[in-house]
Parts: C-alpha cells; structure tokens; sequence
C-alpha cells in the first residue's frame, strides 16, 4: 500500500486559497469559477494547479456542484491525476458518473491506491467487466480482502470494515511491539489501537497505541489493554455498530467471524459514517423522499417522489371525505371553512414535533419497554396542555372576528382534542412501527398527519353541528 501525505501537508497549499472567511470551510464562488473555466477552456495546466490547492473532500464537493457533462470533461482532462481519495468521497450516483468517464486504466490505478474498504465501496456498483478489471490490478492480498467483503451485505460490519490492522500476542513487551512496527512496511496509515490475540486468532484486547508509546520497553501489552473491549460479528447491523461507537465512546472494535477469529477492524471514521448514513436516511424516509440526492435528473425525482404524494393524495382525500359529512354544517356557519385550517395545521405540527423526538430516540435506543409509558404519558400531557394554552389564544382571536362566544369555544375544544391526539400519535405511531420490525421513520409523517387532520376536522365540525345549530 502506498502511503499517501494528507493534502493539508502539501507544501504549495495555500491556507486562504478556499475559504473567503476564517470560519466558511465552503468551496468559495471565484475558485469554482477558475476550475469551470479551466475545464471550458480544455486547460489542463490551469486546471491541475487549481485543483491541488483543494482538499479531496473539497473536489468531490465541487464535482457534485457541477452538471453532468462539466464533471466529466473536468474528470477526462485530470485523467490519471484526479487524486483517488475523492472518489471515497463522493456520493453514490455522482461516483458512478466520475467512474464512467474514467479510463478503465485510471480506475485501476486509482483503486491500488486505496484501502481495502475504499476499493469496496468503489467498485460494489460496478458491472461485472469493469469490477473484474479492477481486481485483476490489484495486489493478491488486497483483492482477496475485497472479494471477501463483496460477499457481504452492504449494511453489515464484514462490508465496511478494514482489513489492515495491527495484531500481537498479549505477552509481547513494548520494546518487542516497537521493534515489530518499526520492521514492518505495511503498517495501516493511521490506527489507535494494537490488537492482541492469542494463538486461535481470537482477539482478547486492545492495547491504545498512546499507552503503548508511553510504556517502558519491558512492559507487557497485556498490562496496557483498555478494562474493556467490544468485538463486532462480521455480519452485525452498521446501525448496531454506529450505536455501539456512539453510546462507549470507542475508537476502533475488532471483528471477528462466525469462528471468533479476527477477520478486520472498524475504526471511528467508518463508524461516523455509519452514523452519518443512518441520520440521513431517517431523515429521507421522514419526508419521503428516498434516495434521492440533488445530482439526480428530472425524472429520477419525479419517481422518487411521486409514490410518497401518491400516499398523502389519499390521505388528503380521506380528510376530504369527513368534512364532506359535514357539509350542510359548514354552508349554515361559514365561518367554520375559515377556522378549520387551524386546528389542522396546529395539529399537524405538534404532531411532527413529537414524532421528530420519538424517531430519534428510538433510534439511539434511549426510548425502550422500560420508559415507554412514562414518555407516552409525558407526550400525552404536554399535548394536553400545549392545547389547553392555544385553545385560550385561539378563543380569543375567534371572539374578535366573530364576536360569537360559542363559536370560540367549539374552536378551543377541538383546539384541546387535536393536539392530545397529535402527541399521541407522534409517539404512538413509530412505536408501532418499530414493533411490527419496520423503520419507525417509514411513513411515519403520513401517518400522523392523517390521524390528526382527520380527527381536527371531525371533532372541530361534530361539536360546531352540536353547539351551533
């Protein structure tokens, strides 16, 4: 593996060549225009100077800025110079159009440069040529590490993890686990923590390079491994995996096969990535929109989008229907079309602020059966008394316009009802969810949006037939 400098050490990177402001870290308007134009102008020069003052993250940014056909004319004309660590930081679809303007060659070259996880997330989309001329360049071990983790499911520990790692037995002093690094031409780019195994392969601790570093030689490892190790199956959720980092605090786990064996490492970087993709799809499936990103085409969209509105049209139409029961209501007391939009929209938001928190919380496992009924009762309640609070303010807005004491009332009531309702199916509605095995994010939206429109509309017209007429 060739080690590459992290592309803040370089020495012609300017401090102030991207950022207009010490703390804005975006891509600034001037220097996107300076690369567009190198690309426009085919100036491949121009284009190379501009584009090594950048770091990969920041070139990968700019590449899913850009249109389609400026991306690949700028990723032909860098050829074999693109820099391989943007391609790990590119979205999925994005990726595959860069790869597509590749040369098979470049793509090739790019992936001996990367880390066995890296190649996998590469290449998992590729078609089978182009995937099979990828590990045909690769080094023996190396593509035996990706072709073991392709046979992984993507959302599983065996998929992300990493394949390069530092092992020893737990009786090696520090000066033996020194002399062993010092030996060794292929020690990982960066790791936090030495392994220790003992004679089956099995891991039995995890000794903090920073202990080891600080340690006489004559120490043994075994007396610097951490109080406590978690150890990863290779087929453990990446959510399992991304709560497990975030609630202990870890730096890197060990995984390890059906066996126990050691097979590879997942360290924090992949961990927050883990994260960060399960926030992002909770936060797509909250609003419907799958996987949809802002590179997709018009009609990629449109397909992405049109089944979630498909859903809420019918739930529209089911709102629809029971104010329609109420029709001759509404065509005696007018007023009623004006004010019925409240106690929806009221109850609709209350309803979405809940749900956002029980969404959360239930996926960083801080909502479970032992504090589930004291949350519901807490929603409950606040639901109750945040309506008890509008309803005053609303009654007094009515009586203003209205001048009608009983109209105000009828408009607090179901002002009161809604959202108790809407707490109530902001908390209830994913529990359910997650207890049937489905994403509690899933729908979610939907379904608490119908419960309390359809419930505002019935109760606020019910007590409107009853008081008023």
């Amino acid at each position: 593996m060739t080690d590459r400098p992290d592309q803040s050490d370089r020495p012609d990177a300017r401090p102030d060549a991207r950022p207009d402001r010490d703390h804005d870290f975006r891509l600034d308007r001037a220097t996107v225009q300076r690369i567009v134009q190198a690309v426009d102008l085919g100036d491949r020069a121009r284009l190379l100077r501009e584009v090594r003052q950048l770091h990969a993250a920041d070139l990968a940014d700019l590449l899913e800025q850009v249109d389609h056909d400026d991306r690949a004319a700028m990723v032909r004309l860098l050829g074999a110079d693109l820099d391989p660590d943007v391609l790990t930081e590119l979205e999925d679809d994005v990726r595959d159009d860069v790869l597509e303007a590749m040369r098979p060659e470049d793509v090739a070259a790019a992936a001996k440069e990367l880390d066995a996880d890296d190649i996998v997330y590469l290449i998992e989309d590729l078609t089978h040529e182009a995937r099979a001329s990828v590990l045909a360049a690769l080094d023996p071990v190396n593509r035996a590490a990706v072709e073991q983790a392709l046979k992984y499911p993507e959302d599983v520990a065996g998929r992300m993890m990493q394949r390069d790692l530092v092992t020893a037995p737990p009786f090696w002093t520090v000066g033996q686990m020194i002399d062993h690094m010092r030996a060794r031409d292929d020690l990982p780019d960066e790791f936090t923590d030495i392994i220790l195994i003992d004679p089956g392969l099995k891991p039995v601790g995890l000794a903090p390079l920073s202990r080891v570093m600080g340690a006489g030689r004559d120490r043994r490892l075994s007396d610097l491994m951490r109080s406590n190790m978690r150890v990863f199956r290779a087929r453990t959720s990446l959510e399992d995996v991304a709560y497990a980092f975030n609630q202990y605090h870890m730096m890197s786990a060990p995984v390890v096969d059906d066996h126990g064996r050691l097979v590879g490492v997942i360290t924090i970087d992949e961990a927050m990535t883990a994260v960060d993709d399960e926030a992002e799809e909770d936060m797509r499936l909250l609003a419907g929109v799958g996987d949809e990103s802002l590179t997709d085409k018009v009609w990629e969209t449109v397909k992405q989008r049109f089944p979630w509105l498909v859903v809420n049209l019918a739930t529209a139409v089911l709102a629809s229907f029971v104010i329609m029961q109420f029709d001759a209501t509404i065509e005696a007391i007018v007023a009623l079309a004006v004010l019925m939009p409240i106690v929806a929209s009221m109850g609709g938001n209350a309803g979405t602020q809940t749900l956002t928190v029980a969404v959360r919380a239930i996926a960083t496992r801080d909502l479970t059966p032992a504090n589930m009924w004291r949350i519901i009762g807490r929603e409950a309640l606040a639901g109750f008394t945040n309506g008890l609070l509008f309803a005053v303010l609303i009654a007094v807005v009515a009586l203003i316009w209205y001048g009608d004491p009983r109209l105000s009332a009828v408009l607090a009531g179901a002002m009161v009802v809604n959202l108790l309702v809407a707490g109530l199916a902001g908390i209830l509605v994913p529990i359910a969810l997650d207890k049937v095995g489905a994403d509690p994010a899933l729908a979610s939206g939907t379904f608490v949006t119908t419960v309390t429109d359809v419930v505002g509309f019935f109760v606020f017209l019910s007590l409107a037939g009853m008081v008023l007429l």
